[in-house]
């Protein structure tokens, strides 16, 4: 339920929790089965995992046996170029089901905000306008994790998390910070990743913020098949199996963005993604 460096917070099946001490660097995160032997502590079968890589090439894991991932966004911080598209194709890798919560639908202007970010995405995932602050849309989010779904928020510093959090459980009580005045980005408030069961049903992890949302271990086959937005694709079939979208003759997502289907500027951030991939790719040749 919570990883505190030295030792983790484990839920047994009878209800009760536990401390149980494990190395500084066990690789246990929340969301994992355990079986624990007196003071050892055996991590079972991963169904899924979530990773992301920061912006110092580091890899963390998000959570484990996790099924949804709701990526936060909000009019102030606005999210960095590229984060909503990173964490929903990291998500789909995943085999998770992501969705869109923006939050603080109370502020001056939210609503430009909210009918730009639903003209990209909606269709495509799930998403649910809200305010943590008001309570103003939290029904249908509570209806749809009541559903038996097991899922964590990500999203960046300051865009309101763990106030989304206390709105939906007010028992966990979690800290809030404000905007930074002069950088306009959110305080840390979330230091330990946490699991939390929500009373009206499903499971939330808390995750500390962070500013970037790097893929780890995607291909560009995989972004190929996973971006947002490229879903009018699915019924159509490039001329080679292994297209990347780019310029290869015959690509069916070069003729529907020509057509008008996918927008351009969709098509542009996808280009943007898939060089990150690409670089990366080459790079891992030349050490590999």
């Amino acid at each position: 339920m919570a990883h505190r460096g030295v030792a983790v917070n484990v839920l047994f099946a009878d209800g009760v929790r536990e401390l149980v001490r494990v190395k500084r660097r066990s690789g246990h995160v929340v969301g994992d089965d355990v079986l624990v032997r007196g003071e050892v502590l055996e991590r079972l079968y991963r169904r899924t995992e979530l990773r992301r890589r920061d912006a110092m090439g580091g890899i963390h894991l998000v959570g484990a046996n996790l099924d949804v991932l709701g990526v936060v966004i909000s009019p102030a911080p606005a999210p960095p170029a590229g984060f909503v598209d990173r964490a929903i194709v990291a998500a789909r890798s995943a085999r998770l089901q992501p969705f869109l919560v923006v939050n603080k639908c109370d502020l001056e202007d939210a609503a430009e905000f909210v009918a730009a970010v639903t003209g990209v995405y909606g269709g495509v995932v799930a998403v649910f306008p809200l305010s943590a602050a008001t309570g103003e849309g939290l029904g249908l989010l509570r209806e749809f994790l009541a559903d038996g779904h097991r899922g964590a928020f990500v999203g960046t510093t300051g865009v309101g998390k763990s106030s989304l959090l206390n709105a939906l459980c007010p028992e966990i009580d979690l800290r809030v910070g404000a905007l930074n005045d002069y950088t306009g980005k959110g305080c840390h408030t979330t230091t330990v990743a946490t699991l939390h069961p929500l009373s009206g049903g499903g499971e939330l992890v808390d995750t500390p913020g962070f500013q970037d949302f790097g893929l780890v271990d995607i291909s560009a086959r995989e972004l190929s098949v996973h971006f947002p937005g490229f879903e009018p694709g699915s019924q159509e079939r490039c001329r080679f199996r292994d297209c990347r979208h780019r310029s290869e003759p015959g690509c069916a997502i070069v003729g529907l963005v020509a057509q008008g289907r996918i927008p351009e500027e969709r098509y542009e951030t996808y280009l943007e993604l898939l060089t990150d991939i690409e670089t990366g790719e080459a790079g891992y040749r030349r050490t590999g």
